[in-house]
């Protein structure tokens, strides 16, 4: 499992640091002995086409922070509120979350396209940012994380106090749901950031591409006449795009934490 997972970043890795010809002249799993071409191809790759990949980066960016936090926040209402409330229809809700967790979103993006067309919000960060606020999976996993993580009789004692629903929520319920949350919100971020099909039928301006779009642009451009091959900067911008992955990975595991509620009840 582990040589399956770190083989690919292995390969990209060793080729980001060779020249667009020293990618078919050397062996693939090792550098190239002739140029190392690492710094210079970081370079081109945020100076290429008048810096568009600088673009992409921001673009990336804007949908995961607006698009990626604000699914994770619905779903920390609605899961909280389909947990520790009761109400006429639960049932119902909870079959719709599941039936919305079964289907693929390839399946919804031709339907999308065409109801946002329709209200005028195709090639604009709206049609990408929009449907990245739904998380059904996102929603059924703070639902399920709430209904254990936060104690009734917390809640109960927090009302017989005076407190409100939203402080008790903020205040009390949010510190014991941070795994949870922190879970959702990688999760969403990922969903957002490897987020191809919907943006390619949404968006027509290269100035909005994410990156997952914009890179596979600059792939496209070795078979279209008299394009250029810039398969050294493609591995780059991809490598780059691990990296943060990777980096919101390590500055997020010190929250996933479990048991802060352990011993807080006493029955």
């Amino acid at each position: 499992m582990a040589i399956y997972s770190l083989f690919p970043l292995v390969w990209l890795l060793i080729n980001s640091t060779k020249t667009q010809e020293g990618l078919f002249s050397s062996f693939g799993l090792w550098f190239d002995d002739g140029k190392f071409a690492f710094f210079s191809n970081i370079a081109d790759t945020f100076t290429y086409n008048d810096g568009i990949f600088t673009r992409w980066l921001l673009n990336t960016l804007l949908y995961v922070v607006v698009g990626a936090g604000g699914a994770t926040f619905l779903a920390l209402l609605g899961g909280y509120g389909l947990a520790k409330f009761d109400f006429v229809g639960k049932k119902a809700v909870f079959a719709i979350v599941i039936g919305a967790v079964a289907v693929p979103p390839t399946a919804l993006a031709v339907p999308t396209f065409l109801m946002f067309s329709k209200m005028g919000l195709t090639n604009t960060p709206w049609a990408v940012i929009i449907p990245s606020l739904i998380s059904p999976f996102g929603l059924y996993l703070m639902w399920t994380f709430a209904a254990q993580a936060v104690p009734t009789e917390m809640l109960e004692a927090a009302r017989v106090d005076g407190a409100g629903e939203f402080r008790t929520l903020f205040r009390l319920s949010v510190p014991l749901l941070m795994p949870g949350l922190i879970t959702t919100l990688l999760f969403t971020m990922v969903a957002t950031m490897n987020n191809y099909f919907l943006p390619l039928i949404m968006l027509k301006n290269p100035d909005w591409y994410p990156l997952t779009v914009g890179l596979n642009s600059w792939n496209a451009q070795a078979a279209t006449a008299g394009g250029e091959a810039v398969f050294n900067l493609v591995i780059t911008g991809s490598l780059i795009t691990v990296v943060l992955l990777l980096a919101a990975f390590l500055s997020l595991q010190r929250y996933w934490q479990s048991g802060l509620a352990a011993g807080s009840v006493k029955e």
